[in-house]
């Protein structure tokens, strides 16, 4: 959707809060308001999986000793072949009529770091959960605070049948990094 109609949406559902009006960019991997969609930032909270304690990634029994947290940096480094967890500044409140698809910026993945980040359904609100993969095989660096993501928000003509919050999605108002659930 074009930039006048975030616009509306924030002020009329406060659908990005807070909100960054224009595109930030001096120094910065940009984050704000982009033409079509809006540049997340990351959070200072990471999660940086290890194997360390030899834990199995099972997404039935997540064993949180498989990763290592750190809170409160400006940046962080991510092992070579591994990944992390992190979650958006930006908590969103997606109204009922609205879907939103999150992509990775270019400026990472030209580094080799993929993010992946699930939809954001008609009526699901929280802090996004976003998982960074560094596929190289030397550290990468990360920066709190700057653009990571891009959202690209789609309106559909009806509301729909059922939202998130009408089968109580098990990700709802999530303000920290939340672990699979089953």
């Amino acid at each position: 959707m074009p930039d006048h109609w975030i616009r509306r949406m924030v002020k009329e559902h406060k659908m990005i809060d807070p909100f960054q009006d224009e595109q930030v960019r001096d120094g910065h991997v940009s984050y704000g308001l982009s033409s079509y969609g809006y540049d997340l930032r990351v959070a200072d909270e990471f999660k940086i999986f290890t194997n360390i304690h030899s834990a199995v990634v099972d997404p039935k029994a997540f064993d949180e000793k498989s990763f290592v947290d750190i809170v409160g940096e400006g940046q962080i480094l991510i092992p070579p072949n591994s990944f992390a967890l992190t979650r958006s500044q930006e908590y969103f409140r997606i109204p009922r009529s609205v879907m939103g698809l999150c992509i990775g910026k270019s400026t990472y993945a030209r580094c080799g770091i993929i993010v992946n980040v699930t939809p954001l359904q008609p009526e699901w609100e929280g802090s996004l959960i976003i998982e960074i993969s560094n596929t190289t095989t030397l550290p990468a660096r990360i920066y709190a605070g700057e653009g990571i993501a891009q959202i690209i928000f789609f309106e559909a003509d009806e509301v729909c049948e059922k939202s998130y919050k009408d089968t109580f999605g098990k990700y709802s108002h999530q303000t920290s990094i939340v672990l699979p659930k089953v």
